[in-house]
Order: C-alpha cells, then sequence, then structure tokens
C-alpha cells in the first residue's frame, strides 16, 4: 500500500513564476489567448512552479505537456477549481476560503450569475489590499478591488500531496 506524504507548497516561487511571466509568456506553454483565455493556464503555470508535480491521471488529474496532451483542470477555470478543492491523490489541494482569510499565492476566481469566467492568483498583499496577477487581461499586481464581478470564490493552497 502507497501512502502519500504532504510537501508544503512553496508560495515564494509560486509568485516569483508569476511575477516573472504575468505579462509575458512562457514558451515552453501554449497560448490560450485565441482559445478562450489564458488565465487559468498561467495560474495552473505559477502553482506547478510552487509545487513541482503534477497529476498524470486522464480524467481526475492535472498536468499540461502541451496543447494536445493536457486535461481540462490546467486551463478551465471550474476544471480547476474541482481539482483543487476535491483532490485526495498526487498534486496540489486546497479549500474554500473567505477573502479576509486570503494568502499569498492563493487562488481567486471571478464570476458572474451564470458561471465563473477567470482565474487569478494572488502576488502581494499590503495594507490590507489584495493585488493579483493574470494573464487575458494581462496583469501584475493588479488591485483586486478593481475587477468589476458578481460572484468570487478563493480557494488556499493548503499542500501538495506526493
Amino acid at each position: 500500500m502507497y501512502i502519500m506524504a504532504i510537501k508544503i507548497y512553496d508560495k515564494i516561487k509560486a509568485v516569483a513564476y508569476a511575477k516573472k511571466w504575468a505579462l509575458s509568456r512562457n514558451p515552453n506553454y501554449y497560448n490560450f489567448d485565441k482559445l478562450g483565455g489564458d488565465c487559468t493556464n498561467f495560474v495552473s503555470q505559477c502553482l506547478y512552479a510552487g509545487c513541482l508535480i503534477m497529476n498524470y491521471d486522464k480524467n481526475s488529474g492535472w498536468y499540461y505537456n502541451s496543447l494536445n496532451d493536457r486535461v481540462p483542470s490546467w486551463t478551465g477555470v471550474d476544471f480547476l477549481f474541482n481539482f483543487l478543492t476535491k483532490n485526495t491523490s498526487i498534486g496540489p489541494f486546497g479549500k474554500v476560503i473567505s477573502i479576509k482569510n486570503i494568502k499569498l499565492g492563493d487562488v481567486v476566481q471571478f464570476g458572474n450569475n451564470k458561471k465563473f469566467y477567470h482565474t487569478v492568483i494572488v502576488t502581494q498583499i499590503s495594507n490590507d489590499k489584495i493585488y493579483t496577477s493574470s494573464h487575458t487581461i494581462d496583469s501584475l499586481d493588479r488591485p483586486l478591488e478593481s475587477y468589476s464581478f458578481n460572484s468570487i470564490r478563493c480557494i488556499h493552497i493548503e499542500g501538495i500531496n506526493t
């Protein structure tokens, strides 16, 4: 029987990656801007920088090898949410928290009355203000309060199953 260990998520590496690539594209990853948006792909890259492990399960995993060899959780807003909040296998996992408990390296998703549509990563917290970085609407340390949305959900990355 295999027993998983829980590793600490390196939020400093995740945030450093976000700050490096927020306003440009890492050539190792496809740019999904013309296929519905690159925001969740970018946040997945940041999370990967902070955990260095992918889950290669074709049905419920979280991984990216190429445009044609990836799972929906790497690039889809709801798919990433479901993976992070329900993952009991290999890779990062998290829980839904209130905005007042948000930390660096955590994930925020915005929605309207029908669905969630945008994913960002928290890259700075200063004087009780939260700043995020993202793709699609390329932003580096954009104030959370500057976004317009009807719904918000915050995911605290608790650790990494190895």
